[in-house]
């Protein structure tokens, strides 16, 4: 589904990713590991198409289309999301508005039957029980006064709505506690399927024992250092990166 290949990206002149090569096959669910700065979050913006971040080198498809020349709402109705680290607010602007915008604008773009405002609420009032969400949330702006699970969980049921076929999540697992992170795996469990694929970006372990990958991978330096199994995380947790990067730098 995703196939990169000797990726180079930069922000603001620098570069941050540094030949990346991953492939990520539909039904699979890879997580990417390492410390700040190591480029996770980077590689998360480029491939959801963020402007800020410049591809300088190599290649990225979906589907086997090339990724670098489509616009991000190109990206968005082809199926790719992304759901943000860090969430923001938007006064003024309903959630179930902001989600029925682009629930419709997915289907215009598939030619399918776009809904109007009865119908959608009942769709979302639907996925919010399999996310478990309170619906009545969905009559807010958009993140306003909301808590952190809540802003987490809000990414989970858009994801629910829109129904992408690659997700990419950007550490769902910041700032949630035991209970609120159980909650959220569950829901992004209850999601997958045969036709998805799930890209996890994240620090720890914890979430891993969760949302159960096939694979991890540990970016350090803007490069993939290591790839393995579920075994790998847990060396992360006991011994940290120092180990990794000594045995690059040996």
């Amino acid at each position: 589904m995703l196939e990169i290949t000797d990726l180079h990206a930069e922000v603001a002149g620098v570069e941050i990713l540094k030949g990346i090569n991953l492939r990520v096959d539909a039904g699979e669910v890879h997580a990417i590991m390492g410390p700040n700065g190591s480029g996770k979050s980077t590689l998360a913006n480029v491939i959801a198409g963020n402007p800020s971040y410049r591809v300088t080198a190599g290649t990225m498809e979906f589907e086997g289309e090339d990724l670098a020349t489509m616009a991000p709402e190109e990206r968005a109705r082809r199926g790719v999301f992304l759901s943000f680290q860090h969430p923001v607010e938007i006064p003024g602007l309903r959630m179930d508005h902001f989600i029925r915008a682009g629930y419709n604008a997915v289907m215009k773009s598939r030619d399918e039957d776009q809904l109007d405002p009865l119908k959608f609420d009942r769709l979302i009032r639907a996925k919010a029980k399999v996310v478990e969400m309170d619906a009545t949330l969905t009559k807010r702006a958009v993140n306003e006064g909301f808590s952190g699970g809540e802003k987490k969980r809000n990414e989970i049921l858009q994801m629910a709505v829109l129904e992408p076929k690659l997700r990419i999540l950007d550490e769902i697992d910041s700032g949630l506690d035991v209970d609120a992170l159980r909650s959220v795996s569950a829901s992004v469990n209850e999601l997958m399927g045969p036709d998805k694929a799930t890209l996890l970006v994240t620090h720890y372990e914890r979430l891993l024992t969760y949302i159960v990958p096939n694979q991890i991978h540990i970016l350090m330096d803007g490069r993939i250092v290591a790839s393995g199994g579920k075994e790998l995380a847990r060396e992360i947790e006991a011994k940290g990166y120092d180990w990794l990067a000594e045995q690059q730098s040996a």
